[in-house]
């Protein structure tokens, strides 16, 4: 069916999904969380983040799917790979990965037109304390934020929950991107703000498709981006982290449709 054509469009903008459909997001969801956990045995000191990327091109293809990012304005690869610093849409290259690098791999695969998009951390080598307390309060503030999604709430109310935790521990929430609508497009309404005041944005409804995606520093939440165009990095050069889900609002919650088949979504580093 056309999206033209499936559910309905709130005065928000933002799409009402059918019941059947969660079944495609979730079929979706599942390949790219499915990559995601076969890549992570791959990630060690030495390897490169284009051979990571090759591998993750492989299996889009193996799976029966395809890379959304692939030709998405421009970009060439199938994945994202954020090292250290780098906040969100590191461009897979050359440079291998030391020990201790902490890096965040986003994949999003199309399968029979839904859109499937989720990342997580991984550690190269041995994880030092102050990554791994970054990475925990980062994945704590995903699980938080999804924690708030049920019809009535408001988006306010999700980033209100992950900016309090986060800022509680002594962290900062990036503000310059955030999560977002999608289905059987990429990129759709609603904008899922990572921080906020309770009780305001959108109205939360049954049949609502978004990503919650935390961007967690470890020092200030100001990020610039480089002259690529894409690769963002905190100005302050603190680590960065950034776990992510893609949900479907239901009757009483919230589905996951990007949980990790192999239970490696967190933590990664124990893999």
């Amino acid at each position: 069916m056309d999206e033209t054509h499936r559910g309905r469009i709130t005065k928000d903008g933002i799409r009402i999904y059918e019941d059947a459909d969660y079944a495609g997001m979730l079929a979706a969801g599942q390949v790219a969380a499915q990559i995601l956990d076969e890549v992570a045995p791959l990630v060690v000191p030495g390897v490169s983040t284009e051979e990571l990327d090759a591998f993750i091109e492989r299996r889009v293809v193996e799976l029966g799917t395809t890379s959304a990012t692939i030709g998405y304005k421009g970009y060439k690869h199938a994945s994202c790979i954020s090292v250290n610093h780098v906040v969100c849409h590191g461009i897979p290259g050359h440079k291998t990965l030391k020990d201790g690098d902490i890096l965040n791999i986003d994949v999003t695969v199309i399968k029979d037109g839904w859109f499937g998009d989720t990342s997580r951390m991984y550690v190269a080598g041995k994880l030092s304390r102050k990554a791994e307390r970054l990475l925990q309060v980062t994945y704590d503030s995903l699980m938080i934020g999804i924690e708030a999604v049920k019809p009535g709430n408001t988006f306010g109310d999700i980033g209100h929950a992950i900016q309090t935790y986060v800022e509680s521990n002594r962290m900062s929430v990036v503000r310059d991107f955030c999560g977002h609508g999608l289905g059987r497009v990429f990129h759709a309404p609603p904008n899922v703000l990572h921080y906020g005041r309770p009780g305001t944005g959108p109205v939360l409804e049954e049949g609502m498709f978004f990503t919650i995606e935390p961007m967690v520093n470890l020092g200030r939440p100001e990020t610039k981006v480089l002259s690529d165009d894409w690769t963002a990095v905190t100005r302050d050069k603190s680590l960065s982290a950034q776990y992510e889900h893609s949900i479907g609002v239901t009757a009483t919650g919230c589905e996951i449709f990007t949980l990790s088949p192999g239970n490696l979504f967190h933590p990664t580093y124990k893999v």
